[in-house]
Protein backbone atom coordinates (compact mmCIF):
# COMPACT_ATOMS: atom_id res chain seq x y z
CA UNK A 1 0.00 0.00 0.00
CA UNK A 2 1.09 3.54 -0.47
CA UNK A 3 3.59 4.97 -2.94
CA UNK A 4 0.73 6.24 -5.11
CA UNK A 5 1.28 9.21 -7.36
CA UNK A 6 4.99 8.61 -7.81
CA UNK A 7 6.03 9.11 -4.19
CA UNK A 8 9.36 7.64 -3.23
CA UNK A 9 9.64 6.54 0.46
CA UNK A 10 12.85 7.08 2.33
CA UNK A 11 14.72 4.54 4.40
CA UNK A 12 13.90 6.02 7.85
CA UNK A 13 10.22 5.81 6.98
CA UNK A 14 10.36 2.10 6.25
CA UNK A 15 12.99 0.88 8.73
CA UNK A 16 12.27 1.55 12.41
CA UNK A 17 15.36 1.95 14.54
CA UNK A 18 15.75 1.94 18.36
CA UNK A 19 13.70 4.45 20.32
CA UNK A 20 15.49 7.49 21.61
CA UNK A 21 15.65 7.91 25.34
CA UNK A 22 13.57 10.86 26.41
CA UNK A 23 15.57 13.40 28.32
CA UNK A 24 14.00 15.09 31.29
CA UNK A 25 14.22 18.84 31.37
CA UNK A 26 16.43 19.74 34.32
CA UNK A 27 14.74 23.06 34.93
CA UNK A 28 11.30 21.43 35.07
CA UNK A 29 12.60 18.74 37.41
CA UNK A 30 14.09 21.31 39.79
CA UNK A 31 10.88 23.32 39.81
CA UNK A 32 8.87 20.18 40.63
CA UNK A 33 11.20 19.21 43.49
CA UNK A 34 11.56 22.59 45.16
CA UNK A 35 8.17 24.25 44.53
CA UNK A 36 5.69 21.35 44.74
CA UNK A 37 4.70 18.86 47.43
CA UNK A 38 6.10 15.38 46.84
CA UNK A 39 2.92 13.72 48.13
CA UNK A 40 0.02 15.79 46.77
CA UNK A 41 1.81 17.49 43.81
CA UNK A 42 0.41 20.84 44.97
CA UNK A 43 2.34 24.09 45.38
CA UNK A 44 4.24 24.20 48.66
CA UNK A 45 2.58 26.41 51.24
CA UNK A 46 3.30 26.90 54.90
CA UNK A 47 3.56 24.96 57.12
CA UNK A 48 6.15 23.03 55.09
CA UNK A 49 7.70 19.85 56.50
CA UNK A 50 10.54 17.58 55.41
CA UNK A 51 11.04 13.86 56.01
CA UNK A 52 14.19 12.07 57.07
CA UNK A 53 15.10 11.48 53.41
CA UNK A 54 15.08 15.21 52.58
CA UNK A 55 11.80 15.46 50.64
CA UNK A 56 9.47 18.44 50.95
CA UNK A 57 5.78 18.12 51.82
CA UNK A 58 2.80 20.19 52.80
CA UNK A 59 1.93 19.39 56.41
CA UNK A 60 -1.77 19.12 55.56
CA UNK A 61 -1.03 16.48 52.92
CA UNK A 62 1.03 14.41 55.39
CA UNK A 63 -1.74 14.52 58.00
CA UNK A 64 -4.34 13.45 55.43
CA UNK A 65 -2.02 10.63 54.31
CA UNK A 66 -1.63 9.36 57.89
CA UNK A 67 -5.39 9.54 58.57
CA UNK A 68 -6.23 7.68 55.37
CA UNK A 69 -6.73 4.04 56.40
CA UNK A 70 -7.77 2.76 52.96
CA UNK A 71 -5.74 0.00 51.32
CA UNK A 72 -5.10 2.03 48.17
CA UNK A 73 -3.34 5.27 49.08
CA UNK A 74 -2.54 7.76 46.34
CA UNK A 75 1.22 8.11 45.83
CA UNK A 76 1.90 5.95 48.85
CA UNK A 77 5.42 5.06 47.73
CA UNK A 78 6.58 8.66 48.11
CA UNK A 79 5.71 8.65 51.82
CA UNK A 80 5.72 4.95 52.75
CA UNK A 81 8.52 5.56 55.28
CA UNK A 82 6.41 8.12 57.19
CA UNK A 83 4.66 6.21 59.97
CA UNK A 84 3.67 9.16 62.21
CA UNK A 85 3.83 12.94 62.34
CA UNK A 86 6.99 12.60 64.46
CA UNK A 87 8.87 11.32 61.40
CA UNK A 88 8.71 14.76 59.74
CA UNK A 89 10.18 18.09 60.83
CA UNK A 90 8.54 21.48 60.32
CA UNK A 91 10.97 23.77 58.50
CA UNK A 92 11.93 27.32 59.49
CA UNK A 93 12.39 29.02 56.12
CA UNK A 94 13.68 32.53 55.42
CA UNK A 95 11.66 34.48 52.83
CA UNK A 96 13.33 35.95 49.78
CA UNK A 97 12.66 39.73 49.65
CA UNK A 98 13.20 39.79 45.86
CA UNK A 99 10.49 37.21 45.17
CA UNK A 100 7.18 38.73 44.04
CA UNK A 101 5.28 35.59 43.09
CA UNK A 102 2.09 36.20 41.10
CA UNK A 103 1.62 39.78 42.32
CA UNK A 104 3.03 41.45 39.19
CA UNK A 105 1.70 38.86 36.74
CA UNK A 106 -2.00 39.75 36.87
CA UNK A 107 -2.42 39.88 33.08
CA UNK A 108 -0.40 36.73 32.39
CA UNK A 109 2.04 38.46 30.03
CA UNK A 110 5.01 38.57 32.38
CA UNK A 111 7.97 36.22 32.11
CA UNK A 112 8.33 33.83 35.04
CA UNK A 113 11.91 33.62 36.18
CA UNK A 114 12.45 30.02 37.25
CA UNK A 115 15.76 30.92 38.87
CA UNK A 116 13.99 33.12 41.40
CA UNK A 117 13.05 31.22 44.59
CA UNK A 118 10.69 31.95 47.46
CA UNK A 119 13.25 31.18 50.16
CA UNK A 120 16.93 31.94 50.70
CA UNK A 121 19.74 30.95 53.04
CA UNK A 122 19.71 33.31 56.04
CA UNK A 123 23.52 33.18 56.36
CA UNK A 124 24.93 33.39 52.82
CA UNK A 125 21.85 34.65 50.93
CA UNK A 126 21.77 31.91 48.26
CA UNK A 127 18.35 31.21 46.77
CA UNK A 128 16.77 27.81 47.39
CA UNK A 129 16.01 26.99 43.75
CA UNK A 130 17.89 23.69 43.36
CA UNK A 131 21.07 25.18 41.91
CA UNK A 132 22.72 25.04 45.32
CA UNK A 133 22.64 22.27 47.89
CA UNK A 134 20.51 23.01 50.94
CA UNK A 135 20.07 21.11 54.18
CA UNK A 136 18.10 21.40 57.42
CA UNK A 137 18.73 20.49 61.04
CA UNK A 138 16.48 17.74 62.37
CA UNK A 139 16.69 19.05 65.95
CA UNK A 140 15.29 22.56 65.27
CA UNK A 141 14.14 22.64 61.63
CA UNK A 142 16.29 25.58 60.50
CA UNK A 143 17.29 25.55 56.80
CA UNK A 144 20.75 26.59 55.52
CA UNK A 145 22.82 26.17 52.42
CA UNK A 146 25.57 23.57 52.54
CA UNK A 147 28.09 26.30 51.77
CA UNK A 148 27.12 28.18 54.94
CA UNK A 149 27.66 25.11 57.12
CA UNK A 150 31.06 24.48 55.52
CA UNK A 151 32.29 28.06 55.71
CA UNK A 152 31.03 28.72 59.24
CA UNK A 153 31.86 25.58 61.13
CA UNK A 154 30.03 25.45 64.43
CA UNK A 155 28.26 22.93 66.63
CA UNK A 156 25.40 25.36 67.26
CA UNK A 157 22.62 26.46 64.91
CA UNK A 158 23.31 29.86 63.29
CA UNK A 159 19.73 31.05 63.77
CA UNK A 160 18.29 29.66 67.02
CA UNK A 161 21.50 28.54 68.79
CA UNK A 162 20.40 24.92 69.29
CA UNK A 163 23.19 22.36 69.57
CA UNK A 164 23.32 19.72 66.82
CA UNK A 165 25.41 16.78 65.68
CA UNK A 166 26.47 15.58 62.26
CA UNK A 167 23.68 13.00 62.28
CA UNK A 168 21.08 15.82 62.54
CA UNK A 169 22.09 17.41 59.20
CA UNK A 170 19.77 16.21 56.39
CA UNK A 171 20.28 17.23 52.75
CA UNK A 172 17.15 18.49 50.94
CA UNK A 173 16.39 16.84 47.58
CA UNK A 174 19.79 15.16 47.44
CA UNK A 175 21.20 12.71 44.94
CA UNK A 176 20.67 8.93 44.99
CA UNK A 177 23.82 8.48 47.07
CA UNK A 178 22.57 11.05 49.58
CA UNK A 179 19.18 9.34 49.81
CA UNK A 180 20.80 5.95 50.46
CA UNK A 181 22.98 7.43 53.22
CA UNK A 182 19.97 9.15 54.81
CA UNK A 183 17.92 5.97 54.59
CA UNK A 184 20.64 3.99 56.38
CA UNK A 185 20.81 6.64 59.12
CA UNK A 186 17.03 6.61 59.46
CA UNK A 187 16.92 2.83 59.93
CA UNK A 188 19.73 2.95 62.52
CA UNK A 189 18.01 5.78 64.39
CA UNK A 190 14.68 3.94 64.54
CA UNK A 191 16.40 0.73 65.65
CA UNK A 192 18.11 2.56 68.52
CA UNK A 193 14.80 4.11 69.57
CA UNK A 194 13.10 0.69 69.57
CA UNK A 195 15.87 -0.88 71.67
CA UNK A 196 15.70 2.04 74.09
CA UNK A 197 11.96 1.50 74.61
CA UNK A 198 12.51 -2.21 75.29
CA UNK A 199 15.23 -1.39 77.84
CA UNK A 200 12.92 1.04 79.67
CA UNK A 201 10.13 -1.54 80.16
CA UNK A 202 11.95 -3.81 82.69
CA UNK A 203 13.16 -0.73 84.57
CA UNK A 204 9.59 0.52 84.88
CA UNK A 205 8.46 -2.89 86.16
CA UNK A 206 11.20 -2.88 88.80
CA UNK A 207 10.28 0.63 89.96
CA UNK A 208 6.65 -0.47 90.39
CA UNK A 209 7.60 -3.50 92.47
CA UNK A 210 10.11 -1.65 94.70
CA UNK A 211 7.57 0.52 96.65
CA UNK A 212 5.73 -2.62 97.87
CA UNK A 213 8.96 -4.13 99.15
CA UNK A 214 9.93 -0.94 100.95
CA UNK A 215 6.56 -0.84 102.74
CA UNK A 216 6.81 -4.44 103.93
CA UNK A 217 10.38 -3.97 105.13
CA UNK A 218 10.72 -0.38 106.33
CA UNK A 219 14.15 1.09 106.68
CA UNK A 220 15.77 2.24 109.90
CA UNK A 221 14.44 5.79 109.41
CA UNK A 222 10.82 4.56 109.50
CA UNK A 223 11.20 2.41 112.66
CA UNK A 224 10.06 4.32 115.76
CA UNK A 225 12.66 4.60 118.49
CA UNK A 226 11.71 5.67 122.00
CA UNK A 227 11.05 4.54 125.56
CA UNK A 228 8.50 1.73 126.03
CA UNK A 229 6.56 3.73 128.64
CA UNK A 230 6.14 6.73 126.32
CA UNK A 231 5.02 4.57 123.41
CA UNK A 232 2.44 2.73 125.57
CA UNK A 233 0.99 6.02 126.86
CA UNK A 234 0.75 7.44 123.37
CA UNK A 235 -1.02 4.33 122.09
CA UNK A 236 -3.56 4.47 124.94
CA UNK A 237 -4.32 8.14 124.31
CA UNK A 238 -4.78 7.49 120.59
CA UNK A 239 -7.18 4.58 121.28
CA UNK A 240 -9.20 6.65 123.74
CA UNK A 241 -9.54 9.58 121.32
CA UNK A 242 -10.36 7.38 118.32
CA UNK A 243 -13.14 5.41 120.09
CA UNK A 244 -15.75 8.23 120.32
CA UNK A 245 -14.89 9.42 116.80
CA UNK A 246 -15.51 5.94 115.39
CA UNK A 247 -18.79 5.64 117.24
CA UNK A 248 -20.01 9.02 115.93
CA UNK A 249 -18.94 8.17 112.41
CA UNK A 250 -20.77 4.82 112.50
CA UNK A 251 -23.93 6.46 113.80
CA UNK A 252 -23.93 9.20 111.16
CA UNK A 253 -23.20 6.80 108.30
CA UNK A 254 -26.01 4.40 109.21
CA UNK A 255 -28.52 7.26 109.69
CA UNK A 256 -29.73 5.86 113.06
CA UNK A 257 -29.13 7.12 116.55
CA UNK A 258 -26.64 4.95 118.36
CA UNK A 259 -27.79 2.93 121.39
CA UNK A 260 -26.71 4.12 124.82
CA UNK A 261 -24.08 2.15 126.67
CA UNK A 262 -25.03 -0.96 128.64
CA UNK A 263 -24.51 0.70 132.03
CA UNK A 264 -27.17 3.41 131.41
CA UNK A 265 -30.96 2.76 131.79
CA UNK A 266 -33.95 4.53 130.28
CA UNK A 267 -35.34 7.25 132.53
CA UNK A 268 -39.14 7.79 132.64
CA UNK A 269 -40.67 11.28 132.59
CA UNK A 270 -43.04 10.31 135.40
CA UNK A 271 -40.10 9.58 137.69
CA UNK A 272 -38.40 12.86 136.91
CA UNK A 273 -38.53 15.91 139.15
CA UNK A 274 -40.14 18.17 136.53
CA UNK A 275 -43.38 20.08 137.06
CA UNK A 276 -46.82 18.56 136.41
CA UNK A 277 -47.47 20.97 133.55
CA UNK A 278 -44.33 19.75 131.82
CA UNK A 279 -45.18 16.07 132.49
CA UNK A 280 -48.70 16.50 131.04
CA UNK A 281 -47.19 17.16 127.63
CA UNK A 282 -46.16 13.49 127.28
CA UNK A 283 -48.34 10.43 126.67
CA UNK A 284 -46.97 8.65 129.72
CA UNK A 285 -48.76 11.11 132.01
CA UNK A 286 -51.92 9.94 133.79
CA UNK A 287 -54.05 12.68 132.20
CA UNK A 288 -53.28 11.36 128.72
CA UNK A 289 -54.53 7.83 129.52
CA UNK A 290 -58.21 6.99 128.71
CA UNK A 291 -60.49 4.75 130.63
CA UNK A 292 -62.41 1.81 129.19
CA UNK A 293 -65.57 3.89 128.85
CA UNK A 294 -63.75 6.54 126.85
CA UNK A 295 -62.11 4.00 124.55
CA UNK A 296 -63.26 3.81 120.94
CA UNK A 297 -66.27 1.68 119.84
CA UNK A 298 -65.49 -1.02 117.32
CA UNK A 299 -67.95 0.42 114.78
CA UNK A 300 -66.75 3.99 114.86
CA UNK A 301 -63.92 5.26 112.72
CA UNK A 302 -62.26 7.58 115.21
CA UNK A 303 -61.69 7.24 118.91
CA UNK A 304 -63.42 10.52 119.66
CA UNK A 305 -66.92 9.44 118.48
CA UNK A 306 -68.78 7.71 121.34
Amino acid sequence: MGCDGGTIPKRHELVKGPKKVEKVDKDAELVAQWNYCTLSQEILRRPIVACELGRLYNKDAVIEFLLDKSSEKALGKAASHIKSIKNVTELRLSDNPAWEGDKGNTKGDKHDDLQRARFICPVVGLEMNGRHRFCFLRCCGCVFSERALKEIKAEVCHTCGAAFQEDDVIVLNGTKEDVETLKRRMEERRLRAKLGKKAKKPKAAESVSKPGVSEEFPGPSKIKTGKPEETSLDSREKKASSAPKNAAANGSSSGKVGKPPCGTTKRSIADSEESEAYKSLFTTHSSAKRSKEESAHWVTHTSYCF
